[in-house]
This record gives structure tokens, sequence and C-alpha cells, in this order.
């Protein structure tokens, strides 16, 4: 039995029959008039661009990158294009082969960002449960002492899969058992390997839910857990094309990750943001650009937003400075789709964000399409942007979330599925996109492209202080105890990279109090945990020198900074 990283699923999903989407007509989004020639290219134009967008270009490379995926069979026995697989290499060298064309290659400077990823193969598992764990959110030491030598059951809830693992490996436990709250399959992965991370697995809540009313009653139940997982570093790839022409100090950004998980082909998560973005650099090629347009092929989103982490990490404040904004594109063509716009405020994310959303709304709302937010939750490739202080935001059309009955009026499909019934599965193949929704929102990134390409007007001037915000917060918001009514969660991000926030300790409970007894250039178990609240008035004063510092209540208030830190006992101004 060995570690791993990544969250076993033991349940699976059908994919039903889908209501016949209309196909996008020419009428539906109109051309307008020719736009001006600048030198031997025309000036950019949101609505040439958009008219070069051309679905079956779009599902002439979805048929590529499955050919590509099916290179892996050899070693997977099925069609993948996770890192550090054939397909997935594959897909890379088609990235450079579609930015190489005449043309194209002239247009951008073309650069490759090597890192390594820890990823993990599950090769077999066998699972038979056992033992309870009553809260979801239980530090180690307060689990029962029955669960040394046993295997755990927890309750997905706050904290993440990562610290449940870990809690229950330092608790003495040879497994652990996270039960979703739906019935649906959990995915998830551990993050970076932890020395107290135990084999874990995930299962439905309807798979679940006969186990915990078992274990509640006081009945034991016989388990079994058997893993056979390899884990290993590989070195991976982000690829960078950034136009040539164009104010080089002010670029829009955008981005799609160019992996996939282990268990498909990955033709929808993301096969579908790679191709768009791969179709609009191709098209832009025709335009002159007033600022200058970077396009971001990640690597490892799949195994934990691994490239976008690395690379904002290794950014400068004067590149960092440089990126004026930045938008997710992540599944443009679930089959059960819905046009989803990230809700990114600007009350809780960098200044820009809701600039960036407003953009989205205005388009759909001018092709007469609906749309609905989603939360914005750092759960795609734009978190390290929104970390960093650089607005983000995004669309997307589902992943595993359920269709509501009101969505099935406003967008078709079926109520009560999946938006994209293949998600993390083998069936995420050529047969798992909507062409209407891909198209559609092609369009949309060529929109956006192009409005930022030519003008950044209405979107605020950037500054290494932009995201800071006064934020009041009470001594109970902030220094958690074991009251029930000092629920919130604190967050530091200590810089250790060139722009900062590479390291995230995260703490809730207890555990809060302790990173707020931390000097910033403290490791994490240097400091003893205080033993009850009076013992923590001496650590309200916190001095991170320069550093940036990040603190975020239950509630999703978010308060950021540089500078000390003075959290009195009454409300007090976190503007630094």
């Amino acid at each position: 039995m060995k570690s791993f990283l990544s969250i076993a699923s033991t349940a699976g999903l059908v994919a039903g029959s889908y209501i016949a989407q209309i196909p996008l007509g020419d009428g539906q989004i109109a051309d307008k008039a020719s736009p001006a020639v600048v030198g031997s290219r025309k000036e950019i134009d949101s609505e040439a661009l958009q008219a070069t967008v051309d679905a079956d270009k779009l599902f002439d490379m979805a048929k590529d990158l499955y050919k590509i995926a099916k290179r892996s069979e050899d070693e997977y026995n099925h069609p993948t294009r996770v890192i550090g697989s054939e397909g997935h290499a594959g897909t890379l060298e088609y990235i450079h082969k579609v930015l190489g064309r005449d043309g194209v290659r002239d247009y951008y400077d073309v650069s490759n960002q090597v890192f390594p990823a820890i990823i993990s193969d599950v090769n077999n598992y066998r699972l038979v449960l056992g033992q309870l764990v009553p809260n979801s959110t239980t530090p180690f030491r307060d689990f029962p002492k029955e669960v040394a030598g046993r295997i755990v059951v927890i309750r997905r809830g706050e904290c993440n899969y990562s610290q449940k693992s870990a809690n229950a490996g330092r608790a003495g436990a040879v497994s652990a058992v996270i039960v979703n709250s739906e019935d649906a399959v959990l995915h998830g992965t551990l993050g970076d390997p932890h020395p107290d991370h135990v084999p874990t697995f995930g299962i439905s809540l309807g798979d679940g839910k006969p186990v915990l009313d078992t274990l509640e009653k006081g009945e034991a139940l016989d388990a079994i857990a058997y893993m056979d997982a390899e884990l290993k570093t590989v070195h991976t790839t982000n690829v960078i094309a950034q136009t040539k022409g164009g104010d080089q100090d002010n670029c829009v950004m955008l981005g799609a990750h160019s992996d996939g998980v282990s268990e498909g082909p990955g033709i929808n998560d993301d096969g579908s943001g790679t191709i768009s973005l791969l179709q609009v650099a191709t098209e832009l090629t025709a335009f002159e650009v007033n600022n200058c347009v970077r396009f971001a092929w990640w690597s490892g989103e799949e195994e934990g937003l691994l490239g976008s982490d690395y690379y904002v990490e290794q950014l400068t404040p004067e590149e960092n400075l440089e990126i004026r904004v930045f938008m997710d594109y992540d599944m443009m063509a679930s089959p059960n789709f819905a046009y989803q716009i990230y809700n990114a405020t600007n009350a809780e994310n960098p200044v820009g964000s809701q600039e960036l959303r407003d953009l989205y709304i205005d388009w759909y709302t001018q092709q007469g399409l609906n749309y609905t937010f989603i939360p914005f939750d750092g759960r795609s490739d734009y978190s390290a942007f929104i970390l960093n202080g650089i607005p983000g935001g995004g669309i997307a059309t589902g992943a595993e979330g359920v269709k509501t009955k009101e969505e099935e009026e406003i967008f078709g499909g079926v109520a009560g599925d999946w938006y994209d019934p293949c998600y993390h599965q083998l069936c995420d193949d050529l047969d798992n996109v909507n062409m209407t929704a891909w198209e559609v929102n092609t369009k949309l990134i060529a929109h956006s492209v192009a409005t930022y390409a030519k003008s950044l007007d209405g979107l605020p001037e950037r500054s290494l202080d932009v995201s800071k915000k006064a934020v009041p917060f009470t001594r109970k918001d902030l220094l958690v105890t074991s009251r029930p009514s000092a629920s919130a969660s604190v967050t530091y991000l200590p810089t250790e990279s060139k722009s900062g926030h590479r390291s995230r300790l995260r703490g809730s409970g207890r555990r809060a109090q302790r990173l707020f007894c931390m000097s910033s250039n403290s490791a994490e178990d240097d400091r003893e945990e205080p033993e009850d609240e009076d013992s923590i008035d001496d650590c309200l004063e916190l001095d991170f020198g320069s550093e940036p510092w990040r603190l975020s209540r239950s509630d999703g208030v978010v308060a950021t900074g540089i500078s000390s830190l003075w959290v009195p006992d009454s409300e007090a101004d976190m503007s630094t």
C-alpha cells in the first residue's frame, strides 16, 4: 500500500440523452463594416475578429487532439493527455506546430516555461469501509482513540482533502475515505506530498450514507483498503505566446490548460479551451494591436493549478504590473451547458475584475443570450493571479455541477444531470462537446481579446497595492478560539518568490491562532500553540516588514496589504 496524491473515485455516472441545441446561425451574431487597414494588417476590431471563428475548424482541431490522446494507449490502455504522458507531450508539440505556421510565427514571441510537478498513478485499488470521524473539521488531536490502526470515514466539509488525509494519518489511521456532500462522484487532489498523508478514497453521498448511518449507531464494520499507486516527479511545460506588437508594458493575458486527467482524453476539459485560444491566436495575426496580447497554455492544472501558480510565482513586481487583466477559459463546450460567468466583484477581488465580468455580461446580453453567475472560488487557473493582485475572471459551461430546472428553461438541456456528464471520465471525447456553446464562447473570447487589445479604457490602472482594502475585523474574527461564534479562518501568505505569495499557510480554529503568533520568517513548527485565549494577547501585533499579507474571514471578506498589522480588542481598520 503506497501513499498517493489523487482521490480515487468508486462511483460513476452514465451520460443521458440531451435536447438538441440550435446551431449558431449566420445572423445571430451580425458582422459589421470592415475595419480600417493599418500598414499590412487591419486595425483590431471585435466584430471582424469574431467573424473569423469557425466551428468546423474548432472540431477539426478537436479530432487532432483526440488522435494525440491515443498516443498514450500503450501506457494507460486508453486515450489520455495527463502530464507525463505521450498524449500531453503531443499536445505541447501541437500547440507549437500551430503557432509555428506561416503568418503566425512572426507575429508572436513563443517561449516554454519548464517546471517540476509531482504526479501519481493509481494502478489498482479495493475498498470496504469502517470507523467514522464525527466532524470533518476535527483537528487530529481530537480524533477518537479508536482511529489508530483503522480506516476512517470522513464527511466532506470545510477543510481541504490534504488536511483531512494528513489529520487522519497523524491520528494513526491507515487509510481515509471522504464522503461527498452530494450524490455525485467526488473528484479532488491531495496537492503536494505530506509525510502524514494516507491512502485516500472518495465516494458519493449515496454510497457513503449507509456506512455513516451504521457507524453513527455505534455498530462496527469490517474494513479493507488496498491501493497500488506510484508517486513520481516529472518536468512539464507552460507555453506562452506574446504578440510582438502593441504596448509591451500593458498586456491583456488569457489562458487555458493543456493537460487532462489520466482517466480520459479531456476533449472538453480543457481541450476546448486550448483549441479556442489557438484559433483566436491564429486569426489575431491579421490585425494590428495597440496593447500586447499574451496567450498561455498551462500545464499541471489537473494536478492542482501547478503551471499557473509557478508562472505567477516567477513574476517580478514590474512583470506583475504589466498584466492588466487575466482571463481564464476552461471547459467551453459542455454538452449540457449553461453560459456561466465567474462572479468576480471588485469588493472581494483585485480592482478591475468586475469590469471584466461586466464585459461578458454585456456581450451575452447584446447577442440575446442568457447567462448565469458561478462562484469565483479559486477552482481554476485564475487563482494565482487574483492572489497576487492581478484582476481576473472568465467564463465556463459547467463541470460536475447539476443543471437546475430554471437553467433547463433558459439554456435547454436536461435538469438534474451534470453540465458535463463525462467530466474527468473516459467518455470526454469527440462526442462530448456542444458545438453551439463552443462557437459562441470562442466568439466571446475573441471579443474579450479584441476589446482590450484595442483599448484598456475602463480598466483601472494597476499598482502593487491596488487590491489593498480597508476592512473592519474584530479580534473574534481573526483569533479563532473554541467558542462556537468564532468560526473565521485566517490565511497568511509569506513572500518566498519574486512577486510574493508562494507559500500559503492556512488555518482555522486554534491553528489560526498559531499562525498569528508567527513572525514573517518563522517556520510553522517553530512556535508552540497557545493553550488558551488569554495567552495570545502578545501575538496581536504582527510585523511582516515589506511582505504582503492576506486575511480571509469566514463570510468571504478579504483584506490584503503590505507592512505591519495591529489588531486591538475592538474593531480595527486593516488598511496598513
